[in-house]
């Protein structure tokens, strides 16, 4: 890879030792500058020094240029002075005697270099792990959290959740709305250690109306956990969610919560997940009782039984001790109530047909759900299910691309993918922050990346880890690490970030909005709304289309359900001050037409739809209901050509 230079380096440790320069020219032909006047047309190439790291002035240093044909070693001193090497003029190459020009080895220092590099990328991706977790509202995902926090060290108290009443409020619900509410509404990236692991926690939002942000902090995640409330088992908003994971193909951990409370029997959940899901599970711990007779688990792995003492002050704390027994131990006749221990035994017997040896393979499919029972609110069994966690989910693993190889998480390139934007985290400076997801290679503080959407250099000045809303400075990242850029727009949902070659992965899909209808504020207050409006689109909060009508120029807010709508009005209002109104549309069902607008006009007139057009101008037709939509396809379907339920960002 050599390349036309008028210019050599050397060390200033080397002074008095040989320096290889070599050119077509048989005499050096200083210039006024002090560098080799030689035409272009005759150097061949500059070999330098692997260890050199400052330039070499031809005339001052006295070097003697020679022929590649007659390599003759040289001697010259260079000063300490002497300015360092531009990048644009040097090229790192090296020639000995004796070699003809042959390029030599890259220099033991380069090579210890990359070894250190490829032994610390393995290294600190072996102790990563990352998850989301996804629950129905009111499984008690927000205490979990805080409890698997509480334990990691990162918080000292957990804030558990009491809808409006609510003590303290959860440490991961940051926005005012949720505060209010007692529900997540926002995704929260959490980072904690726990026994020398690294985990990252994704928390998302607790309700159907934001599964497309849920899906999107999936596409961060190597794992699902799906809380499941004892007493009620699957509910509808979970099916939502748990196929949103499933359309992620991640491995998925369950934990039945609430065993604090009368809860179903174990293997009425089991059946729930086979039946509701085709999930079957695997029981790595088994309850003993439920409700205040609540009192351990059985723990299928080492075959022991943890019993759990209340302490602390109603599980804000590491309250929760225990006590570890062997099954059969005549202690236990003594700490657990006869018709619980017997009840124990024969639920361990029924365990044992089920299965008794846990399928990896399965469970990284997804194919298999590992099972824990636990009661987040008294800390019973939450740090049994962080200790499990730990050993059997998956670690950062390959990453598809658009085209191309898949990216190793391992390898030395760093590669991110921007899957959520969150403006106005910090009321006091209207930020927006971009959530970066490192998917290879060593992030550090700094450093340059380009954003393969638009060709765009970025410098990462002022990385941060979240918590919350709360942030610190990040020094370095690693491949399932979880970063906050600062976005002074240069990022989208779906982004790939990327130092050396350009790499494309998949984009991140939006979903088919259901509920539809126009915004609008008072003219006074047009620029402020506008702005809202870019702001809260940007991030993914909502989607917006536009209507094809130029004297209609109030946007037209599409979303999954209600609650993205009240939730867009209320930050409009305590975010950029302006009041709107919404006025509903009766459409139910949106489709993008794969064709473009050439497929719309080739369609002609279609009754019972309308057509209208999204941020990136593409036609979208919106239908009142499916009979509308099947009515369309048979009449002119052959015309319209392919109609899609989603879609994704242009590639450029």
């Amino acid at each position: 890879k050599m390349r036309h230079c008028h210019t050599a380096r050397a060390s200033s440790r080397l002074q008095n030792t040989p320096v290889l320069v070599a050119t077509s020219c048989v005499q050096p032909q200083p210039s006024t500058s002090g560098r080799c006047a030689a035409p272009k047309s005759q150097i061949n190439f500059v070999p330098l020094s692997l260890y050199a790291s400052r330039r070499i002035n031809t005339a001052a240093d006295n070097i003697h240029v020679c022929k590649v044909a007659s390599v003759e070693t040289v001697a010259t001193e260079v000063s300490e002075d002497s300015p360092k090497v531009d990048g644009d003029h040097v090229t790192e190459a090296a020639v000995e005697p004796g070699t003809g020009g042959q390029q030599q080895a890259p220099a033991p220092k380069q090579q210890q270099e990359g070894v250190d590099l490829a032994q610390q990328l393995q290294r600190e991706v072996a102790r990563r792990r990352n998850f989301a977790i996804i629950s129905h509202p009111d499984a008690g995902k927000t205490t979990l959290t805080e409890k698997l926090l509480l334990y990691g060290g990162a918080i000292h108290e957990a804030g558990e959740v009491k809808a409006r009443r609510a003590a303290k409020h959860a440490t991961s619900d940051w926005m005012e709305l949720e505060k209010q509410r007692g529900i997540s509404i926002t995704s929260t990236a959490l980072t904690f250690e726990y026994s020398g692991v690294q985990i990252n926690l994704l928390d998302t939002p607790g309700h159907q109306d934001f599964s497309e942000d849920t899906y999107r902090t999936l596409a961060a995640a190597d794992n699902a956990v799906m809380l499941v409330d004892g007493a009620k088992g699957i509910e509808p908003q979970t099916r939502k969610l748990f196929e949103v994971a499933r359309m992620r193909q991640l491995p998925i951990f369950t934990v039945v919560n609430k065993m604090d409370r009368p809860a179903l029997n174990g293997f009425e959940i089991i059946e729930q997940l086979e039946k509701e899901f085709g999930l079957p599970a695997y029981p790595i711990n088994w309850p003993i009782g439920s409700g205040d007779r609540f009192c351990g688990v059985y723990h299928r792995p080492t075959a022991k039984v943890v019993l759990y003492e209340r302490k602390g002050s109603s599980g804000r704390s590491k309250g929760a001790t225990k006590k570890e027994y062997d099954l059969q131990d005549p202690e236990l006749k003594e700490l657990i109530e006869p018709d619980l221990l017997e009840q124990l035994h024969e639920d361990v017997e029924l365990l044992e047909v089920l299965g008794d040896e846990l399928d990896m393979e399965e469970v990284l499919a997804g194919k298999v759900t590992p099972m824990f029972f636990a009661s987040a609110m008294t800390n019973f069994g939450v740090e049994l299910f962080l200790r499990q966690f730990i050993d059997l989910a998956a670690r950062p693993g390959v990453a598809p691309t658009r085209s191309g190889p898949e990216v190793a998480p391992t390898q030395s390139q760093f590669t991110g993918l921007v899957f959520k934007l969150q403006a106005n985290m910090d009321p006091k400076h209207r930020d927006k922050v971009a959530f970066v997801r490192v998917v290879s290679g060593k992030f550090e503080k700094g450093m340059k990346v380009k954003v393969a959407r638009t060709g765009r250099v970025v410098t990462l000045a002022a990385p941060q880890r979240m918590f919350a809303n709360e942030r610190s400075t990040v020094i370095e990242g690693f491949a399932g690490d979880v970063i906050g850029l600062t976005n002074p727009g240069a990022f989208a949902i779906g982004d790939t970030l990327c130092t050396g070659s350009v790499v494309h992965f998949p984009p991140i899909p939006t979903f088919s909005p259901e509920l539809f209808a126009y915004m609008r504020c008072p003219p006074a207050m047009k620029k402020s709304f506008n702005k809202g409006v870019e702001g809260l689109l940007g991030e993914g909060a909502v989607q917006v289309l536009y209507s094809l009508d130029e004297y209609r120029q109030d946007p037209i807010l599409a979303a999954v359900g209600q609650l993205q709508f009240e939730v867009v009005q209320y930050r409009m209002r305590d975010e950029y001050g302006v009041e709107t109104t919404l006025e509903p549309i009766p459409f139910s069902i949106a489709r993008w037409v794969v064709g473009g607008w050439e497929a719309v006009e080739r369609a002609g007139r279609m009754f019972n739809t309308v057509s209208v057009k999204d941020q990136w101008g593409r036609p979208v037709l919106l239908f009142k209901n499916e009979y509308a939509l099947q009515q369309v396809l048979g009449e002119v379907g052959d015309k319209l050509g392919e109609l899609s339920p989603y879609a994704l960002p242009p590639e450029a």
